[in-house]
């Protein structure tokens, strides 16, 4: 699975030098003579073709505007207390081979898993060539941390306005890298309203939360 994810990436960013500026279609072979990623239907073809049980799709990203759209979202059960689990989950579509959900690394709480939620889906951009991102997320934390408040923290010496220190200053000195030179806009969804997005990056975060640690 590792390496299909590269290979998405890497044929990805090969589309958006070929083509319109944009990462466009491509197909994923998870069961086949070779599995990989293929920018023409004759190219997957080739290798599912009177394949048995043979596996596919067609892949895209879905746009609004000139902006990706991608929805992520951390969680953590037993948040703050011993043998808390933390996951994070990044959704980019209906079977999308980059879907990820994944356990949280180091300290295990729900603010954090949200915010490296955003890492991820943005190192994901990053590795595609895509600098324009409509990130969709249900943590107005992460979101008031990295378009507001991070301005006043770093003058302050990464100190709260209250004078304590920033809990979460390494989860967003990475945030805080990872959004330079990109165009993001952050979104603001209700957590658990039913939009599917946010319910898939949800239910994404959990099953990530369920593996060992890392």
């Amino acid at each position: 699975m590792t390496r299909l994810l590269v290979a998405v990436q890497r044929v990805a960013l090969a589309a958006v030098r070929r083509g319109s500026g944009k990462p466009g279609m491509f197909y994923a072979v998870r069961r086949g003579r070779r599995a990989g990623v293929f920018l023409t239907w004759d190219e997957c073809r080739a290798q599912v073709d009177r394949f048995p049980a043979a596996r596919f799709s067609k892949d895209s990203f879905s746009y609004v505007g000139e902006h990706v759209v991608v929805y992520t979202d951390g969680c953590c059960s037993r948040n703050g207390r011993r043998r808390a689990r933390a996951g994070i989950g990044v959704y980019w579509g209906p079977g999308h081979p980059l879907n990820v959900g994944v356990r949280l690394p180091g300290r295990q709480t729900n603010q954090r898993a949200e915010i490296h939620a955003a890492c991820r889906a943005l190192e994901q951009a990053r590795a595609q060539g895509i600098d324009k991102l409509v990130l969709h997320t249900d943590s107005m934390f992460t979101i008031n941390g990295i378009t507001s408040w991070l301005p006043g923290w770093k003058e302050n010496g990464w100190r709260t306005s209250a004078g304590k220190e920033v809990i979460n200053r390494e989860d967003f000195v990475e945030l805080d890298r990872l959004v330079q030179g990109m165009d993001i806009r952050w979104v603001h969804v209700p957590g658990h309203s039913g939009l599917v997005g946010n319910e898939e990056a949800d239910r994404l975060a959990r099953e990530g939360a369920k593996q060992p640690e890392v």
